[in-house]
């Protein structure tokens, strides 16, 4: 069983910057895949960015020179750094792990 703990959302301008944080404990193993879903409102979940163990990352288009993913293995945690915010990126965004996921925290974009 894994437990995820993710924080950082919050209210943000357009233009704005935030960076979400995702902790996990539990039944952890080095070679998982970490990465951030998001579901806005009146749509799907999508992915948004993923990173594997050995550090390389994989992006949503919409996202491709705005969001950064990193994680630290030592910490087992992943980061999303979101950078020119656009009102469009309001969403709830997921943590995952291999195969389990966070409770999700809030994003809005929002003048």
């Amino acid at each position: 069983q894994v437990q995820l703990v993710e924080s950082g959302g919050g209210l943000v301008q357009p233009g704005g910057s935030l960076r979400l944080s995702c902790a996990a404990s539990g039944s952890i193993f080095r070679f998982v895949a970490m990465g951030w879903y998001r579901q806005g409102p009146g749509k799907q979940r999508e992915l948004v960015a993923v990173i594997t163990s050995g550090g390389r990352p994989n992006y949503a288009d919409s996202v491709k020179g705005r969001f950064t993913i990193s994680r630290d293995n030592a910490k087992n945690t992943v980061y999303l750094q979101m950078n020119s915010l656009k009102p469009e990126d309001t969403a709830v965004y997921y943590c995952v792990y291999g195969t389990s996921w966070g409770q999700g925290t809030q994003v809005t974009v929002s003048s």
